[in-house]
């Protein structure tokens, strides 16, 4: 019975606290892109803090204008959408600062996190960033830095 499972389930990952009332939920933030890099990585590393590999990507939607029944071969336009990638995790964050290129094209595992910073003109900006977990390299052209 569903009921029966899912209070099952529920009693599993209730949260090890005096308060009953604390359930952890279940969810998921999860993307994947698959695109070229927009530009070669750059390392940085805050006081205090891991250091951080950061890329640019793009990512391309493509589409027939008009009517596709009436004109096959209306005009195609394409809309290209900007991405940050922030990699933490040290193997990975190495692995990405030296192979990631300019044009290469990489599928990138990870999440969104939203953020806010300051920027040089002392105005609090929006930050979208993927933080990735994952990287599979689709360029035949890979090359370490010290090549």
């Amino acid at each position: 019975d569903y009921r029966i499972k899912t209070i099952v389930f529920r009693q599993l990952v209730r949260h090890q606290s005096t308060d009953t009332s604390l359930i952890l939920e279940r969810s998921i933030n999860r993307v994947q892109l698959l695109g070229r890099v927009g530009q070669d990585p750059v390392m940085r590393q805050v006081e205090g803090r891991n250091p951080v590999t950061i890329f640019s990507m793009a990512t391309n939607e493509m589409w027939r204008s008009g009517d596709v029944e009436t004109s096959p071969a209306g005009d195609v336009s394409q809309k290209t959408t900007w991405h940050r990638v922030s990699i933490f995790k040290p193997g990975l964050r190495d692995v990405a600062y030296q192979y990631v290129k300019k044009g290469s094209r990489v599928l990138v595992e990870g999440k969104l996190d939203y953020g806010e910073y300051v920027d040089k003109n002392n105005v609090r900006r929006q930050a979208t960033t993927i933080i990735a977990d994952n990287i599979v390299f689709l360029s035949d052209n890979i090359r370490g830095r010290d090549q």
